[in-house]
């Protein structure tokens, strides 16, 4: 062989070289981009899934609270109805503070 042929050998083998380089780069984007896309679609789901169970444990909490609180409403309520008001001890006591004032 003389320096021509080995040089295009060489050449011819670089060329294939270069060929299969630009293959897998090409075939190594492609499965980035199709993992890229798998993954954003895991997160959706998952991003999904976790914003409902928080959003369904909001709602029962606020349930919670509203029970709890007219409870507490009722109970005031019916503690202000019990008290017993004795308006003849009010009325001496608020002639006495007013005849003091004056």
């Amino acid at each position: 062989m003389d320096n021509d042929e080995v040089l295009g050998h060489l050449l011819k083998i670089e060329s294939e070289a270069s060929a299969l380089v630009d293959d897998a780069q090409a075939e190594a984007d492609k499965r980035v981009l199709e993992a890229e896309k798998q993954n954003h679609v895991a997160f959706e789901e998952r991003y999904h899934k976790e914003s409902e169970r928080l959003e369904n444990e909001f709602n029962a909490m606020k349930e919670r609270t509203r029970r709890q609180y007219e409870a507490e409403q009722e109970s005031y309520k019916e503690k202000i109805a019990s008290v017993h008001v004795d308006v003849d001890r009010f009325c001496v006591l608020l002639d006495r503070l007013v005849t003091e004032e004056a």
